[in-house]
């Protein structure tokens, strides 16, 4: 291995590095490239003054937290009422005021099936509307 095969403050592999980042997009996109499409499309109508980089960052956040939070199916409400409880810890990632956008988003994510389809970016967005912060 030459030494540009080890980046600055990490002990693994450029090989090691380039899995685990195969297994983290398997992960937030297990339908592949497709799924990623449509739902940067879908965030972009949602959020139209934001780019796909600043939409995905806060997304992938709110998924991790739900994943973490809903181990079983009968866990989804709980998980939604949590990620919208506990706000305040995530606000350097994700602004209050969209958190409930980014909630609906997710659960529009965890319902899609191989067809990739999301719902309309009106239909978010009155999901959202379902959903309000009670924490600050």
């Amino acid at each position: 291995m030459a030494l540009e095969d080890y980046h600055l403050f990490t002990w693994k592999s450029k090989a090691q590095q380039e899995q685990e980042q195969v297994d983290y997009e398997k992960w937030a996109f297990p339908y592949g490239q497709k799924q990623r499409d449509n739902l940067v499309k879908l965030m972009l109508e949602v959020f139209p003054k934001e780019n796909e980089a600043t939409t995905l960052i806060p997304f992938l956040t709110c998924k991790e937290l739900f994943g973490k939070l809903c181990k079983t199916p009968d866990m989804f409400d709980y998980a939604i009422g949590k990620m919208l409880t506990d706000v305040k810890k995530y606000k350097r990632v994700i602004r209050k005021k969209e958190m409930p956008l980014y909630v609906a988003l997710v659960v529009a994510d965890a319902r899609i099936g191989e067809d990739c389809e999301y719902p309309s970016a009106q239909q978010v967005k009155d999901m959202a509307a379902g959903f309000a912060v009670t924490k600050t």
